[in-house]
């Protein structure tokens, strides 16, 4: 029941405030936001959607401040994978979605994926502005979402503590038909993959002020991986309610049930007993058919949007997700006998059981108003969020310096040597945000706002207990329109990330701290429909916890860590999105930095320093043509005798589509089409092979 309730409280909180709000509705002339009806469609589209949109960018985004920017007016390196764009690549997956992101190192180690931009991990995430601990070894399906909007760079003062790289907004769909609409969808591609889709939408009043939207997806997968299998099942559900001209009240939710057999812990042995490399085929991995990787994911959401005078809102979003993951791995560390193919060291097994529950509320509201006749709007708000962790079940059994079969790690079930639970614990961020767009003259726009932030760490057994109060975060950024096309910018963020590591006393090291500065030219043409941009960035962080060799946390055996003076990164980076004429579709990214710890040596050398994706469109009448180019540069892991290094390579794609009718179309995508053999992760005991050359031909009936 105490489930129950919790859920049932926020959106009881929703259509109080519906109520309540009526005495304000009344003599307001405000209604709400325009949409735009698609010529020959049934679809209403709001600002900022690209569902139904041909194009490769949106005319708004919020990540970056709450405030509703073009990408032209967010002063900070932006980018948007639409609905369109995700369409035309083939990209399914979050996974999918890393390998496509300019500036990003996938750095994958099994099931796992830790990526990395601008020389740092990129560890925040969220899911219709709301933040979220994502789930590393969750590959969610984007089936459900409309677009993905990424900002690089730090983004503290919507997130709260996090590293200072990246951020990434998935926006969910919702339903903007009054008619009977939907999409059916067949795909099969390399490896007997098969997927099956269903999306569809309708008005459930007369007038269509009040709509549901539904969709469910199922694929079946193996792999070019021995043993590996991977089954998805996806259902997402969203009513979406005009319930006055000021009242709006979408709530939702949705499920994925993520299967893979087979996996990965780790990857293969890098070395043979000679020092000498290894050689694997790439359907090889340490592993064995028993192992498996299970991740049950459901959510819930509803947002309220409220006029109360002219077009001054209230806004009030609440989730709920929760996670479930059950595991069984294999893992081996050492080296290989050439002569017959075994292992020779330390092989382990685990197993673990683990439910993670988050909940969010952010209640903003938005003021635009007029001075002088130049327009601004301030948006101010409080965010809450915890996570808590409330299974945490595990075993394992190890065994070191023994010869085994790498490939084929045998079964465990009856030879656990150990097993527990990890302490359960929470952490309660609770923030305060004021954010504002300021038109200082009619082609001078200032960006500014502030968050202060309440970060809280609460373990079951009390140990490690944290606390930090009254964070400040800053934010700033001018944008100077040089012409109808043209505009430069400048923008300022700190950054605020809690640590777990420990003095030689036993003390926690504080947070690390440190800024992140960009400047830029950014361009729009075509009307809105081409967006580029050019941008320097500099990123600092102070106190990074750095390890002192021999020094022991007092009484235990755990290692000490000293606050260095930091990490910084530098770099510069390019983005081109949009249309160059109406047949012709571009989608083009450049990044480039180079990050160094204070004394001077490399930082992250497993990142690629240049990364670069290219991917073009051109349409004929019913015919389309598409192809891409991704490129990373030389990586490198290890030092001296146990160096591994791997050379810059790219990787080609190629699409092909046709509408056959109004109502039916068909699409050939084509990745690795040179098969490029590469990995996605180096180390000594983890090279991880990216994909090999593969195929899918996807079948879309609109009715």
């Amino acid at each position: 029941m105490r489930n129950i309730k919790r859920k049932i409280i926020p959106v009881s909180l929703c259509v109080s405030m519906i109520l309540g709000s009526q005495l304000f509705a009344e003599n307001t002339n405000t209604l709400l936001e325009e949409v735009e009806v698609l010529e020959n469609s049934n679809y209403y589209i709001e600002n900022g959607v690209t569902e139904g949109v041909d194009s490769y960018t949106t005319k708004s985004m919020s990540t970056s401040t709450k405030v509703d920017l073009s990408p032209k007016e967010t002063p900070q390196t932006v980018m948007v994978f639409t609905r369109q764009k995700l369409d035309d690549q083939n990209i399914t997956s979050f996974q999918d979605l890393l390998a496509k992101t300019p500036g990003v190192t996938i750095n994958k180690w099994d099931e796992r994926v830790m990526p990395t931009a601008r020389g740092f991990s990129v560890d925040y995430y969220l899911f219709d502005g709301m933040p979220t601990y994502q789930q590393t070894a969750n590959d969610i399906d984007l089936a459900v979402f409309d677009r993905v909007e990424v900002v690089k760079g730090a983004n503290g003062l919507m997130t709260g503590a996090g590293n200072p790289a990246m951020g990434m907004n998935f926006i969910r769909k919702h339903a903007n038909s009054k008619e009977f609409v939907g999409t059916a969808n067949l795909s099969a591609g390399s490896w007997n993959n098969y997927s099956s889709m269903v999306d569809v939408q309708s008005a459930l009043t007369e007038k269509g002020n009040i709509r549901a939207r539904f969709v469910a997806k199922h694929q079946d997968k193996e792999s070019y991986m021995d043993n590996y299998e991977k089954t998805t099942d996806v259902f997402y559900g969203v009513i979406d309610m005009d319930l006055t001209d000021t009242t709006y009240l979408s709530f939702g939710g949705g499920y994925e049930d993520l299967q893979r057999d087979g996996v990965r812990w780790g990857g293969l042995p890098a070395f043979y007993t000679d020092g000498t490399r290894t050689s694997f085929d790439r359907s090889k991995t340490v592993s064995g058919d028993w192992t498996y990787w299970d991740v049950k994911t459901k959510n819930y959401f509803a947002d309220l949007k409220q006029y109360v005078y002219n077009d001054i809102s209230l806004n009030l979003s609440v989730s709920n997700r929760e996670f479930d993951t059950d595991t069984k791995l294999a893992y081996f560390s050492g080296k290989v006998n050439k002569a017959t193919g075994l292992g020779i060291g330390s092989p382990s097994r685990y197993t673990s059981e683990r439910t993670e529950n988050e909940n969010n509320i952010d209640l903003y509201g938005s003021i635009p108003f007029e001075i002088a006749s130049l327009e601004h709007e301030i948006v101010v708000g409080t965010m809450y969020n915890k996570h808590k962790v409330t299974k945490d079940n595990w075993a394992n059994a190890n065994l070191t310096n023994v010869t085994v079969d790498v490939l084929n790690i045998e079964n465990p079930y009856s030879n656990w040597t150990s097993s527990g639970n990890n302490v359960l614990n929470q952490t309660t961020q609770k923030g305060t945000y004021l954010a504002g767009k300021f038109s200082l003259m009619e082609d001078l726009k200032l960006i500014s706002g502030f968050r202060v932030s309440n970060w809280e760490y609460e373990a079951a057994n009390g140990v490690g207990n944290r606390e930090f109060e009254n964070e400040i975060t800053p934010y700033v950024g001018l944008i100077y329109d040089i012409d109808n096309n043209h505009s430069i910018y400048t923008s300022y963020t700190s950054i605020f990330k809690p640590q777990s590591f420990k003095t030689a006393n036993g003390d926690y090291l504080d947070p690390v701290e440190g800024q992140s500065q960009e400047v830029g030219l950014k361009g729009e043409y075509f009307d809105g429909k081409l967006n580029t941009s050019i941008s320097l960035f500099k990123i600092e962080q102070d106190g990074v916890g750095e390890k002192i060799d021999g020094v022991f946390v007092i009484n235990t055996t755990e290692s000490a860590y000293r606050a260095a003076s930091g990490v910084e990164s530098k770099g510069v980076e390019f983005i081109a999105s949009g249309k160059l004429t109406d047949n012709l579709g571009l989608d083009f990214g450049l990044a480039n930095f180079e990050a160094k710890d204070a004394k001077g040596n490399k930082f992250n050398t497993d990142s690629s320093r240049t990364t670069a994706n290219l991917f073009a469109k051109y349409t004929i009448n019913d015919y389309r043509f598409g192809g891409g180019v991704n490129y990373k540069s030389k990586i490198y892991s290890g030092t001296g005798a146990n160096e591994i290094t791997q050379d810059g390579y790219f990787t080609n794609d190629l699409m092909a589509g046709y509408k056959i009718n109004k109502n039916l179309d068909l699409q050939l995508n084509v990745n690795n089409i040179f098969d490029k053999v590469y990995y996605e992760r180096l180390g000594a005991n983890s090279m991880v092979y990216g994909d090999p050359r593969n195929a899918t031909l996807n079948m879309k009936y609109t009715f």
